[in-house]
């Protein structure tokens, strides 16, 4: 049950360490980006970066699937300590 609880916690870790690596590459490259508002505009942070990726290298930056896979997988984690839990 507490497995669960832990791998959420990873993949939260993982998530915020993926959302600072695209948050410095956009700003490595000239972007404006907002530390302080970066909770709110991550999801258009995260375009940007996909859209400056691909058409630097062709494909999408490997922190983009980081990204997704991370906050996916700490959801489902959590929803399976609440489930198993009960």
């Amino acid at each position: 049950m507490e497995f669960f609880l832990f791998l959420a916690g990873f993949f939260i870790i993982v998530y915020i360490i993926a959302t600072i690596i695209i948050y410095s590459y956009l700003k490595e490259k000239g972007e404006r980006v907002n530390f302080l508002l970066i909770r709110l505009m991550m999801f258009s942070y995260v375009s940007k970066y996909k859209e400056l990726t691909r058409k630097e290298s062709g494909k999408t930056g490997f922190p983009f699937y980081l990204w997704i896979i991370s906050i996916n997988l700490a959801l489902i984690s959590i929803v399976l300590f609440l489930i198993f839990r009960a």
